[in-house]
């Protein structure tokens, strides 16, 4: 039977840097569903379809047929066939991401491709409803936040790091205009797990976030 770690929490609090080293070193499989939004959000916006237009979304989505592989050690996401990783980091495909997955259809695209991985493979899956939705019997459930200006000055200095032009109070306001979208959308909002365990990075490094985590694993038995 496969062991399946689920971690949620809002954009920037640092899910998929955690959860890709936490693959790494138990040797799971590191399932990054924001990267399949995202490149479900990417095509989405390649067709010219409007953000707030959630019937074209809708009807679009279905069009975006996604793939995880790894090659050399390296997840890789296709996009009909296409190597998309170097296209799906910008601003515009994290605003269309966020839209874009409160859409019904959108997630339902997705759920079955993520939840065949859990049932095959031992993973760590990060993204807003994976406890809660997506893999509700998980192994282990990780709740991972922090404050909304720690995960802004986060993606600010990851933003200006790509060479994007962007301002700290436009990065911050994007941010808490997600969480309250992420949070408040009628399809599988942004929570808490009742069984997830609470993690605020703030003022953590990645290293004692890994070591927290690894004793949560270590406390259920299987390492």
């Amino acid at each position: 039977m496969s062991f399946n770690i689920a971690i949620d929490g809002p954009a920037g609090a640092g899910k998929s840097t955690i959860a890709r080293k936490a693959a790494e070193m138990l040797g799971f499989i590191y399932v990054d569903t924001g990267a399949m939004y995202r490149a479900i959000a990417y095509y989405l916006l390649k067709e010219g379809i409007d953000p707030d237009n959630t019937e074209a979304i809708a009807a679009a989505c279905t069009g975006a047929d996604i793939e995880i592989r790894y090659e050399d050690g390296e997840q890789i996401v296709l996009l009909n066939g296409e190597n998309v990783n170097s296209y799906i980091r910008t601003e515009e495909v994290s605003i269309m991401a966020s839209r874009s997955s409160a859409v019904p259809e959108v997630r339902q695209h997705l759920l079955e491709l993520q939840r065949s991985l859990a049932r095959t493979h031992d993973t760590v899956m990060d993204g807003r409803d994976i406890g809660t939705t997506v893999l509700p019997d998980a192994s282990l459930k990780i709740y991972l936040t922090a404050s909304d200006e720690v995960r802004a000055d986060r993606r600010y200095a990851e933003l200006k790091e790509k060479g994007e032009q962007v301002s700290y109070e436009d990065v911050l306001k994007d941010i808490r205009e997600r969480d309250e979208r992420d949070m408040n959308r009628s399809v599988s909002p942004l929570r808490r797990a009742d069984d997830a365990h609470l993690i605020d990075s703030s003022y953590m490094t990645p290293e004692e976030v890994l070591l927290e985590i690894m004793s949560l694993i270590s406390s259920t038995g299987t390492e």
